[in-house]
């Protein structure tokens, strides 16, 4: 690795090789590649907060001078030059940095080092960097409200790593259990620190209830929480449909209470209360 923020242009030191070689097209007359030889690609690692350092090379084999830029991809690259010029049959030594932004979670992140030049001809190397750090598994299951359209709320990871979580469902009415759903993985993955909202679809729920519903989220390594809500069903037109039931059954007892009289017995007028009060004190 170098620390220094300057590029470097040095005279290829076998010019006899190249010259066994065979000639290179226009379009092979250059190529990237780690700096020090021997490396395929880039590989640094750090914790959260730090800054890594390396070296890239351009190599001209060409006739005529090439120029480049460069630029990362993946991950947070900075190059002491991002544009670079190679004079023919010369190396560039470019330094660059990599830094870990602070809060990111452990893991590999993968990118690359890409070079295009002014004919737009790219080459890339690959650069892996680990994250270090201690790992947690933790999440939340927020903001439950029962809808129309079903069950929804939101899930929030609040570890360091990935998590695909499961999910179990309980509703209790006031007659019983109406859902008990096992539990189930869910088709989110949740990166570290991300929020998603969801839907748990409920098509058959009561038209006339109290419900409370329990949701219970888990995740590998120990992540768990469990939150409910409260809910109060009510149908306008079976309350009216009840209302009418009512009235007809009301109906039907003036009716039967009428006939228990008998058809020979007349029924009485009925007469203001304050003449009936008026008579009774008459007497």
């Amino acid at each position: 690795m170098s620390s220094a923020a300057r590029v470097l242009c040095l005279p290829l030191l076998l010019p006899l090789l190249l010259a066994a070689a065979p000639a290179a097209t226009a379009a092979e007359s250059w190529s990237v590649a780690p700096t020090g030889g021997g490396r395929p690609s880039f590989y640094t690692e750090g914790g959260p907060g730090t800054v890594q350092r390396d070296t890239v090379s351009v190599t001209n084999r060409g006739e005529k001078p090439v120029t480049v830029r460069l630029h990362g991809t993946g991950v947070p690259v900075a190059f002491a030059e991002s544009r670079v010029r190679i004079p023919a049959r010369t190396r560039a030594e470019v330094p660059f940095t990599v830094t870990v932004p602070t809060g990111t979670a452990p893991g590999d992140r993968s990118g690359e080092i890409v070079a295009r030049d002014t004919d737009g001809r790219a080459e890339t190397v690959g650069l892996r960097l680990r994250v270090t750090g201690p790992e947690l598994s933790a999440l939340t299951v927020e903001r439950v409200a029962v809808r129309t359209d079903g069950i929804t709320y939101e899930l929030v990871n609040r570890g360091t790593t990935p998590l695909t979580p499961t999910l179990a469902v309980r509703a209790d009415g006031v007659f019983g259990r109406l859902l008990d759903r096992a539990p189930r993985t869910l088709p989110v993955d949740l990166p570290p620190g991300s929020r998603t909202k969801l839907t748990e679809p409920w098509p058959d729920r009561p038209a006339l209830d109290a419900v409370d519903v329990r949701l219970t989220v888990t995740a590998t390594g120990g992540a768990r929480d469990t939150a409910q809500a409260s809910a109060r069903f009510v149908d306008r037109g079976a309350v009216a449909g009840t209302a009418g039931a009512m009235a007809a059954v009301g109906a039907l007892f003036v009716v039967r209470h009428r006939r228990r009289r008998g058809p020979g017995v007349a029924e009485e007028p009925q007469r203001p209360l304050e003449q009936a009060e008026l008579t009774g004190a008459g007497t």
